[in-house]
């Protein structure tokens, strides 16, 4: 799921090939599932891991073709593991019909959970957009070597985007999947209280530490300099803190003022998204004591800390 606000060096052009296999390399396919929407881009890229047997790593919207498109993909061979980089809804409502089929255990990095616990009187805008009752047969560690159809994985926690968000590095190979963390077409929500600005910087930081630089995220078009891209994203994220620094030295400002401000824009589609990621923006500036906020009869307004 990704924010669709101006976007450094944004790749548009991807071809999604919906419902059909394309081999990356030997041992990785990916195959896209026809959920296109303005937050998920051209929609869910499922990646099959594996040789003989094989692990889905999210299989993405609870779609009947998309089911069947893997199903056939896997020509035969036993699917051993349902494998998720989080647990937002266009990653894994088809994991239980999947699991139900094939009997593979789910494996990923705990519940559904929140960054942060809810405020008084606050409500998360996007929970219906995740599963928070999906459990997994098998949870996952950061740095877990994890082994399908003769690939192996290194499982990296990456929260930020949601805070069970790992990303999977492919051994000995140039390649990591990085689920939402990082993509081509756009730059990602980052929306409180689901995820976090301050986890989302030092994530990618994990990322940019990585041996691997191809990143093949689960939306869009793969990142052949991952690195470049991190840094790419580090600088919007900076610039965006730099224009909320710049607007609150004139005047105190409320989330809506300072949304005109630092999102002119954006479409009424996703503007949601926008504005929970310019509060994790004030949330992170707040914290690192740069900026405060006093609540009042007009609701919450931020000022530059004195």
């Amino acid at each position: 799921m990704a924010a669709n606000s101006p976007s450094p060096e944004a790749d548009n052009g991807f071809d999604p090939r919906v419902g059909e296999l394309v081999t990356v390399f030997p041992g990785l396919a990916r195959l896209t599932a026809p959920n296109a929407s303005p937050y998920t881009h051209t929609g869910t890229n499922t990646f099959l891991v594996g040789h003989e047997t094989l692990a889905v790593v999210d299989p993405g919207p609870d779609d009947d073709r998309h089911l069947m498109a893997i199903l056939s993909a896997s020509a035969g061979r036993r699917i051993e593991a349902i494998v998720l980089t989080h647990t937002h809804l266009d990653h894994c409502a088809l994991a239980p019909r999947l699991k139900a089929v094939t009997g593979a255990p789910l494996v990923f990095g705990g519940r559904h959970r929140l960054s942060r616990p809810l405020k008084a009187f606050e409500r998360n805008p996007f929970a219906h957009a995740s599963d928070f009752s999906l459990v997994p047969d098998r949870e996952i560690a950061d740095g877990e070597r994890l082994v399908f159809g003769g690939v192996p994985l290194v499982a990296v926690a990456t929260p930020g985007h949601c805070a069970n968000h790992f990303a999977f590095a492919l051994d000995n190979t140039d390649s990591v999947l990085v689920g939402d963390h990082l993509m081509a077409w756009n730059t990602t929500v980052v929306a409180v209280p689901d995820g976090s600005l301050a986890d989302y910087l030092t994530s990618l930081d994990r990322l940019e530490a990585l041996p691997q630089t191809r990143y093949l995220p689960a939306h869009g078009s793969e990142i052949a300099d991952g690195r470049a891209r991190a840094r790419a994203v580090r600088a919007h994220r900076q610039m965006r803190n730099g224009q909320i620094l710049g607007a609150l030295e004139q005047s105190p400002l409320n989330l809506g003022q300072l949304a005109k401000r630092v999102y002119p824009d954006v479409p009424p589609r996703v503007r949601a998204g926008a504005r929970r990621t310019l509060l994790s923006h004030l949330e992170y500036l707040e914290a690192t004591g740069r900026i405060r906020s006093s609540f009042g009869v007009f609701g919450t307004r931020y000022s530059l800390a004195l």
